[in-house]
This record gives structure tokens, C-alpha cells and sequence, in this order.
């Protein structure tokens, strides 16, 4: 006991100040270590130093929403050329390499969060105060083993079969270990946490609501690393390390979806959430630093203001400031950067979706405060940014990142839409659980129509799908538009096996853009999108639901892009939406149309789009490298495979 004591205390433990309450510690080591697991006061404090690894810039703060946000139909990254950065971290385009600093650095946080992690609970479990039927000490217990979990869930994503440690590694013989499956994992970590939710708290018995997790949170992670487990993914050549390897689904993957649907259900069942609030209400509170406890979000990272986090910086419409690095208002810059979206992703949503104009951004601030038209690649993702903030809430003009506002590492919908996933996968909509499944889907499209549409596009849309491949494709489509920016589409397609198509699909799509943006058209269906885009700077309506800042100027868009090419004439800008997909002079697609997925699939200089079968496409190698640091450390326990070297 006396060396767990000893180590937390030299773990650096951080000293926070936060109007969250619960995150303002001081560091154990100035109490003394013989106190840090006797008494309930310290072990919270303890507690929160597993927290602040989820909170590091180098995973949740941003990496792991924002750095690693692999090229989809979704969320987007452009390249420009062919060559690899000498940074070796260009992982959006599937061309990053083991040197990369950038996943050096995630990966030893996320091991940092699961030693403390791990430390947390042996101390807790080895204290005098430790009782099973002390509900704080237990709904503690739950908290650190989902902090693991969650750690554990996205490196197995990211990095496929990685080491795993269940207890401290500190005066471990055998410190440096191999690599574990990743579904042995996967199920180890489900099984732990059945075993902790029950005793959990809901989010509404806790006085920081989602801002800590919770018993609803612990099952809605249960139901996700079950999708995962029961999903595709991409397995190593282990004779070939050369070799990108295949996608494989387990066999036992049945078994998971069951787990997936009983606790989406569960989540369900217990009336504890909904998707009362509009959509862009949730992301606008999470922008306000307002906490629900009942609604969409089941657990939101609980950034410090002023501290940490990058959503509504990183995240949100480019905001540019002076040459002395102000605003001429109180919100500050943004660089919009980070995350895209595809630009053809906006085209995919039904005209009537209130999802699409929120979540895409399709215009930034000029250092003037004035707003401008984002044409081009660079729609940047609405759901977060600092100017929805109120004035009072506003960070200061000439703040930058460390916005302190939350991310929604799980909500509600999504829990809806693994249980519609699952049910169909299990029994197809049929029966009472296929009703249900359909309803879990009528209540995520509620809310993003108006009323006045629900016949249509909520109860005619989901009864239209009467087949199981039908139902499956409504749910790729919904994840799609309800998830989009958030990070998520890369995992669901690996799981779903429906990566290397959508990869494939979407190169040949931006290049027919492309070439008809430069006068060679190719009648291939996506002729016929909105090329031409007329706005005008208006003042502010002053409504939130029309635009959530109430004080600046905002761009208005003219009938787009159902009605596009209408000329309302004086007083209107004109912009081509597709003019810089091509080079004007050569009159070829530009280099960002070749280049974006070029560790799959690319065109021009090095092209090897002749080389595809759109029948038998290969795997998308979107498994990232292990770092070199971490094998040599390791003593060569393990190796790199997927064709990294």
C-alpha cells in the first residue's frame, strides 16, 4: 500500500481552478501520502488526476477528436501534395507514420490515464473504508473503470491489439508487456463494467449531472464497445507485416450485438434522457457552459474554462483577428481548423433537416468582425464555436484556445441508434423490439424536422424501409447526419466494413466535381449540383433559433442549395461553390481533389486510382502505427504491422 501511496503521490497531480467544483484539488502530495485512500474527501481529490488525463490536449482536449479525424464522406482533411510530411502525421489521408510525435504523445497520455486509473481503483479497493454497499465509494469505482474502458475502447479502435494492464504497472515485474487481442480486451472491459453499473449513480443523483460519469453513461459504453466488438475490423498479415492485412468480423460477433441491444435498452428503459431540447440547443448550452443532467448528452468532458479544451476553437467557423491578435468584439479568434467536413457532405442531407445548416458551417469572420462566404474544401463544423456563447460568457477579444467548453463523448441519440442498429441486426424490425427499433429512429428524426414535416419525413420515411438492408442503410445515413463533426463516422465505417467503398466513392465523386468545375463535364449524376451560390451580409436577426450570436452581422444565402443558380439580383455577391476544385490555367482537378486520400487512393503525379476494382476494393488502412519510441522501450515485444516502417 504505503509504494501505491508513495507513486500517486509522485504522479503529479494537478491543482486545478474551475467554477466545476469538483475539479479543484489540491495536489495529495502536500497531505501527505498515508491519507490519499483514508478518507472519502482525499480519494475524490485523487480521483479528479484521473479525469485530467481525459482532459490533456494530447487525447480528449484535442488529438483524439480532432488530430486523428480520418478522411470520410463526413469529416474531411485536405492534402496538397503527394509527398508525406516529414512529420509523418499526415493519418487524415491514411500516410502517417510510426515517428509521428503526435501519436507518441496520445499514447503515452492514455496509458498515463489507465495507470491512474488503475492505482485509483487497487487503492480504493485496498482501503479500510472500502464497502460494496457504499454507494459513493462504488459510483467512484464506476467512474475510474470508465475512464479505462474508454481509454482502452479507442486505442483498440486506433491502434488495434495493444497492451493491457488491469492493475499497476509500478513494481510489476514484468513491466514491460506484449500486445493483447483487442477482443479479449473488448470483453474484459464489457464484463467489468456489467459488473460496476448497477452500482452507479444516475446523472441526475449527481451534483455535476454529465459532467461526471455516470450509471446511464456506463451502460450507453457497454452497448458501444459491444458494436465494436461485434463489428469488422482490420486484422494484420502477421506472415507479411508489409501488408495492409483484412477486414474480419468475429464469429462469436451475435453474442455482442445481444450485450448492444440490452443495454442501448436499458439506457432507454430507464426514462433518465430524450431529445427534448432542439439539436443545436444542446450544442449551443455546451457553448454557455450549461450541464444537463436529462437530455441528449449522457457525459460530456468536463473542460476548465480558461484551462483546457479546444471545442469551439479547433472546432466551430474560422474567426481571424488583427496583427496584434484581437477581435473588434468579445468572443476572440478561431482557427475553424482541425475538424472538417466533406465538402459534398452538405448534399447529402434532406432540404428540410434543421441538422444541416447548423452543423455545416459555410461561412467565417474576417479580422473586421464580417462575415465571409467558405467556398471551396473548407466547410468548417457548426456545432461548436465561441461566438454562440453570450457576451457574458465570452472569452475576451483577443482569447484563443483552452475554451473550457464540453465535448459529448456519448449522448442519447446515438444510444437510439445502437438499439435500432442492433434489433435489426438481431431480427430485423419485425415484432415488438423491430417497433421499437423503428421508434428509436422516428424519435432521433423528430427532432430534426419541424413538426409540420413529421408525416413525411419521420413516419413515412421510417416505415419505407422494409427490409433489413433498407433499415441498415437508413441507420448508416442517420449516424451520418446526427453525428457529423463529432468524429465518429471513421469507426462506424470500419465497423461496418463500408470503409474502402465510401473511400473509393467519394475520390471518384470529387473528381467528376472537379473536372465539370473546370469545363470538361462528365454526366455521372453529381452534374447537376449547385455550382453557383448568391449571399449578402445582412444585420443580426437577433433570434437564436435563426443564428445562435445574437450582436454580429451574418451572411445570408439565397434559395441554396435547393434552388441553386437563381440570380436575385442588386445587392447579392456571386460565388462559383465549386470554382477551386480546379485549376483555371490547366484546366485539371487541383491537387487537394488527387491528394486527400492518397495513402488509399489518388490522381495525378503518382496516381494509382487505374489500379482499383470497385468489386473488390482493398482494406483502408486506417489502423494508426504504434510508436517506434514505445516498441524500443518495450524491448521489441512487439512490432508494427498494416505496412508501417
Amino acid at each position: 500500500m504505503k509504494k501505491t501511496l508513495f507513486y500517486f503521490a509522485c504522479v503529479g497531480l494537478l491543482a486545478f481552478s474551475s467554477c466545476k467544483d469538483f475539479l479543484v484539488v489540491d495536489s495529495p502530495s502536500k497531505r501527505g501520502s498515508e491519507y490519499v485512500f483514508g478518507n472519502k474527501e482525499d480519494i475524490n481529490r485523487v480521483l479528479t488526476a484521473v479525469y485530467a488525463s481525459m482532459m490533456s490536449s494530447t487525447t480528449y482536449g484535442q488529438y483524439l477528436i480532432a488530430r486523428y479525424a480520418l478522411n470520410t464522406d463526413v469529416e474531411f482533411k485536405t492534402y496538397s501534395t503527394n509527398i508525406r510530411s516529414t512529420a509523418g502525421s499526415d493519418f487524415a489521408c491514411f500516410d502517417g507514420t510510426k515517428y509521428s510525435g503526435d501519436i507518441s504523445s496520445t499514447w503515452s497520455t492514455a496509458y498515463e490515464g489507465i495507470e491512474r486509473a488503475n492505482i485509483f481503483i487497487q487503492g480504493v479497493e485496498s482501503s479500510p473504508l472500502y464497502n460494496v454497499t457504499d454507494l459513493d465509494l462504488m459510483q467512484q469505482i464506476g467512474e475510474a473503470k470508465c475512464i479505462r474502458a474508454m481509454f482502452y475502447h479507442d486505442l483498440v479502435v486506433g491502434w488495434g491489439d495493444i497492451p493491457f494492464r488491469t492493475k499497476q504497472s509500478f513494481g510489476d515485474e514484468d513491466l514491460y508487456i506484449g500486445l493483447t487481442d483487442r477482443r479479449e480486451i473488448l470483453t474484459w472491459l464489457i464484463n467489468d463494467l456489467k459488473s460496476i453499473g448497477p452500482k452507479m449513480k444516475y446523472a441526475d443523483a449527481l451534483p455535476h449531472g454529465v459532467e461526471r460519469i455516470n450509471k446511464n453513461f456506463c451502460y450507453g459504453l457497454i452497448a458501444r464497445m459491444a458494436m465494436t466488438r461485434g463489428g469488422y475490423a482490420l486484422y494484420p498479415d502477421k506472415a507479411d507485416p508489409m501488408a495492409v492485412g483484412t477486414m474480419q468480423r468475429p464469429a462469436d460477433y451475435i453474442e455482442y450485438y445481444k450485450i448492444a441491444k440490452n443495454y442501448a435498452d436499458s439506457v432507454i428503459i430507464s426514462g433518465r434522457n430524450s431529445l427534448v431540447k432542439p439539436f443545436q440547443q444542446v450544442f449551443i448550452d455546451e457553448c454557455n457552459y450549461i450541464a444537463s443532467k436529462n437530455d441528449d448528452p449522457l457525459f460530456e468532458i468536463p473542460f476548465l474554462k480558461n484551462s483546457s479544451g479546444e471545442v469551439g476553437y479547433t472546432f466551430g467557423p474560422s474567426v481571424a483577428t488583427d496583427a496584434n491578435g484581437f477581435t473588434p468584439h468579445p468572443w476572440g479568434g478561431s482557427s475553424g481548423g482541425g475538424v472538417y467536413l466533406n465538402p459534398l457532405y452538405l448534399f447529402s442531407f434532406d432540404g428540410k433537416d434543421l441538422r444541416r445548416d447548423f452543423t455545416v458551417s459555410t461561412w467565417n469572420y474576417n479580422a473586421l468582425g464580417v462575415p465571409t462566404i467558405a467556398v471551396g474544401f473548407y466547410q468548417r463544423v457548426g456545432k461548436w464555436s465561441k461566438l454562440w456563447a453570450t457576451s457574458a460568457n465570452a472569452l475576451g477579444s483577443n482569447s484563443t484556445s483552452s475554451t473550457g467548453m464540453n465535448y459529448p463523448y456519448m449522448r442519447y441519440a446515438e444510444v437510439l441508434l445502437i438499439y435500432a442498429e442492433a434489433v435489426n441486426e438481431l431480427t430485423g424490425v419485425v415484432g415488438t423490439d423491430g417497433e421499437k427499433a423503428k421508434e428509436a429512429l422516428r424519435t432521433v428524426r423528430r427532432r430534426a424536422f419541424a413538426s409540420a414535416d413529421w408525416a413525411l419525413k419521420v413516419d413515412q420515411y421510417v416505415a419505407s424501409m422494409s427490409s433489413k438492408e433498407d433499415f441498415f442503410q437508413a441507420i448508416v445515413n442517420e449516424r451520418a447526419w446526427e453525428f457529423g463533426g463529432e468524429n465518429m463516422r471513421w469507426k462506424d465505417l470500419a465497423r461496418w466494413n463500408l470503409y474502402s467503398k465510401v473511400v473509393y466513392n467519394t475520390f471518384k465523386a470529387m473528381n467528376i466535381i472537379a473536372w465539370n468545375a473546370v469545363g470538361n463535364p462528365i454526366a455521372d449524376g453529381w452534374e447537376n449540383l449547385p455550382y453557383w451560390i448568391f449571399y449578402k451580409v445582412i444585420p443580426n436577426p437577433n433570434n437564436i433559433n435563426i443564428y445562435p450570436n445574437t450582436q454580429l452581422q451574418v451572411l445570408q444565402i439565397y434559395k441554396w442549395p435547393e434552388n441553386p443558380g437563381l440570380n436575385p439580383g442588386v445587392g447579392w455577391t456571386y460565388a462559383d461553390w465549386f470554382q477551386a476544385w480546379g485549376n483555371s490555367t490547366d484546366a485539371v482537378p487541383k491537387n487537394e481533389v488527387y491528394y486527400s486520400f492518397r495513402g488509399y487512393i489518388s490522381g495525378g503525379v503518382g496516381a494509382n486510382e487505374q489500379k482499383f476494382n470497385p468489386s473488390n476494393l482493398p482494406p483502408v488502412r486506417y489502423i494508426l502505427p504504434i510508436p517506434n519510441s514505445i516498441i524500443v522501450s518495450h524491448k521489441n515485444k512487439f512490432s508494427n504491422y498494416y505496412g508501417y516502417y
